[in-house]
């Protein structure tokens, strides 16, 4: 067996109300004065005050910072650090969905760090002697089942005005995690589709990783995938059912911790320039080259795909590695379609003369790049853009 190695969250609360289960494990840490990173949506939600009542009722001090965006652009994440200095806070929570919850890993870690967020883009550039005593401790609280941002150390933010780029590295894993499927009964139809089916992308790239691929990563991708594919089409049919809801903030979380360990590949490097460039939200930019990119790697790489039609295609194995592939991918579009999610690029303004930019900025996501089956190369992405226009 190839050596591998693994890590994750060291404290995980699932199904327990998050302003219950959350205060005890941030009192543990002997803070005594907490900022919240959050967002508007949220916070008009309602979901924030439950949680500040908890940890002021534990005579904590608490900041909420809510002027978290989505993708968030790197001066955005620079005001939130220069907000908890002004407030002196001694942990940091993220309350929401991905872009506040990888806001909050970098305050964390930008509180006392001397070196620049410039100079930590890419895998392992954090340089722990420009971090004395560590970063702040950190918590996680997600409000969407999709990115599973509370499990992984990766926080993306948007440079400049075109460009996502992720700061990797183990020092941003959250100290705990609180998952409370209540906390999502509220989402949208559209939102739930489009975070599950990301979710559902990160399982599938774990499983596929090229690079890092592991027992223990397949084992949650497998668990992840079987859980968002029971959960999503009952929660989409009933936004209150808990338990598919439960289901989902599972899943997703599951398949965060084994993308955290076998990265991500293609369909996320294709995604992300959508995102940047148009604004697109991140569940459905990943959902928009789904298909292509996985009939592109299935096209010399089929096993993978095969081996995850006999998990969740109904009629069980049977046929070529090839075939089986097939019928994978035809789930997953099929799943999208009856989530009411229209895939095609044009549907978001996209036209074919944006398609070599498109293509040229996805190049340039050789972290993720590097992950996929099969080599992408700019002609392949420019046709795989063409296949999803």
């Amino acid at each position: 067996m190839t050596a591998f190695s693994f890590q994750t969250v060291p404290s995980i609360k699932f199904g327990e109300p998050a302003a219950e289960a959350l205060a005890p494990m941030v009192a543990g840490f002997g803070a005594q004065r907490l900022m919240i990173v959050t967002d508007p949506g949220v916070v008009d939600a309602g979901l924030v005050t439950p949680v500040t009542d908890a940890l002021t009722g534990l005579g904590l001090k608490v900041h909420v910072y809510d002027d978290v965006e989505a993708d968030p652009p790197e001066a955005k994440v620079l005001a939130a650090v220069a907000a908890a200095q002004d407030f002196e806070a001694e942990a940091i929570v993220g309350l929401g969905g991905g872009s506040p919850m990888d806001t909050a890993k970098l305050v964390a870690l930008l509180c006392r760090a001397k070196q620049p967020l410039s100079t930590m883009y890419g895998v392992a550039q954090v340089d722990r002697s420009q971090v004395p005593g560590g970063r702040l401790p950190l918590f996680q609280v997600p409000t969407t089942a999709g990115t599973g941002s509370e499990v992984t150390p990766i926080a993306i933010v948007t440079v400049g005005a075109e460009i996502k780029l992720g700061v990797v590295d183990p020092i941003l894993y959250a100290d705990g995690a609180v998952l409370d499927p209540s906390l999502t009964t509220g989402l949208p139809k559209h939102v739930t589709a489009h975070t599950g089916i990301d979710a559902m992308v990160h399982a599938i790239e774990a499983y596929t990783s090229k690079i890092r691929k592991n027992p223990l990563s397949d084992g949650l991708a497998v668990q992840a995938l079987t859980l968002l594919a029971r959960g999503l089409p009952r929660a989409m049919a009933n936004g209150s059912d808990l338990s598919a809801r439960g289901d989902m903030l599972l899943g997703a979380m599951l398949a965060g911790q084994a993308f955290a360990n076998a990265p991500v590949g293609a369909v996320h490097a294709l995604a992300y320039p959508i995102g940047a460039l148009f604004h697109v939200p991140h569940g459905l930019s990943n959902t928009q080259v789904l298909g292509p990119v996985l009939r592109f790697n299935a096209e010399t790489h089929p096993r993978l795909y095969a081996e995850l039609a006999d998990l969740l295609v109904p009629g069980g194995s049977g046929g070529s590695e090839g075939s089986r592939a097939g019928q994978f991918i035809d789930f997953m579009e099929q799943l999208t379609a009856d989530c009411g999610v229209n895939p095609r690029l044009r549907e978001v303004g996209i036209s074919h003369n944006d398609l070599p930019k498109l293509a040229e900025d996805a190049m340039k996501q050789t972290r993720l790049l590097q992950n996929n089956l099969r080599e992408m190369t700019y002609d392949a992405a420019l046709a795989i853009y063409s296949k999803a226009l």
